[in-house]
């Protein structure tokens, strides 16, 4: 989908990633500098009244479907919680040049970072990935690091996809309603690394939800970057769950999927998940 005319301002985005970074670092999913965000706007944006700073920028790699887009991206380090505080001390506004390959990056005089966050060619190649394949015109990615999910990708069974989702989507009916998808899983990959980047894309255009093994999560969502961060605190809470059941000895039922079933039945949930 693409978000309709009127456009947010500027400011409301900025707002937005604030509201976001606040809420992952409530989940306990950004100790220190950890956890980075970004979205991708697809309609013109004066940025250099909050960003007025530019320089030349070479990107990770080309990014074709992106030209003339601007991506608003965490600096590197940056602590998310402190986002909505001073949003241009911990943002940087990416400007993508008409042949999707140069760009120039706009920062404020309050900049307290060298460097984007070295997780930005994962968050650039899928919002590349999914403007091309839906022409969406906004597009947001959050990576967080959650600690009962990512705990759960310490034990072998639960790198698996279909026993993590398995586990997981018993807890609560509005997991499966609100992650219909379920959750992707990835093995540990070197984190900012190509084979990271290439693993993620695919995962992402299954799933809005893909664990990254021993390291964390990356969410997307083409509504809200709040969508995102939703759909991190659905997963983590079941994880949560989960965790919780764990140490408590596996005492709990969970979901049938007869309950399930019913709940996804109810609801119009499009899933295959429970097939």
């Amino acid at each position: 989908m693409a978000l309709p005319e009127p456009f947010p301002q500027l400011g409301e985005l900025i707002a937005s990633i604030g509201e976001a970074g606040h809420r992952v670092a409530g989940m306990d999913a950004s100790e220190g500098g950890a956890g980075n965000l970004s979205v991708c706007l697809g309609w013109p944006v004066e940025v250099r009244r909050r960003f007025p700073i530019g320089e030349d920028f070479v990107l990770p790699q080309p990014a074709p479907n992106l030209a003339g887009h601007v991506v608003l991206v965490t600096g590197s380090g940056r602590r998310l919680r402190d986002i909505r505080h001073d949003p241009e001390a911990n943002l940087a506004a990416v400007v993508i040049g008409g042949d999707g390959r140069a760009a120039r990056l706009h920062t404020s005089p309050r900049r307290l970072f060298e460097r984007v966050t070295s997780e930005f060619n994962s968050h650039l190649a899928v919002h590349d990935d999914q403007v091309g394949r839906s022409g969406t015109n906004f597009h947001a990615v959050v990576h967080a690091q959650p600690p009962h999910l990512t705990y759960l990708s310490h034990i072998a069974a639960y790198r698996e996809t279909r026993t993590l989702n398995e586990r997981l989507l018993r807890w609560q009916p509005e997991t499966i309603v609100n992650l219909p998808e379920g959750i992707g899983v990835l093995p540990f990959i070197l984190p900012g690394s190509p084979a990271l980047m290439a693993a993620n894309i695919g995962a992402l255009r299954e799933h809005r939800v893909v664990l990254w093994s021993k390291h964390g999560v990356m969410a997307r969502s083409d509504v809200s970057i709040t969508r995102a961060v939703d759909r991190v605190e659905y997963a983590e809470t079941a994880a949560k769950y989960e965790h919780l059941d764990l140490t408590s000895g596996g005492r709990g039922e969970g979901l049938s999927r007869d309950e399930l079933r019913e709940v996804v039945e109810a609801f119009n949930v499009p899933t295959t998940l429970l097939e």
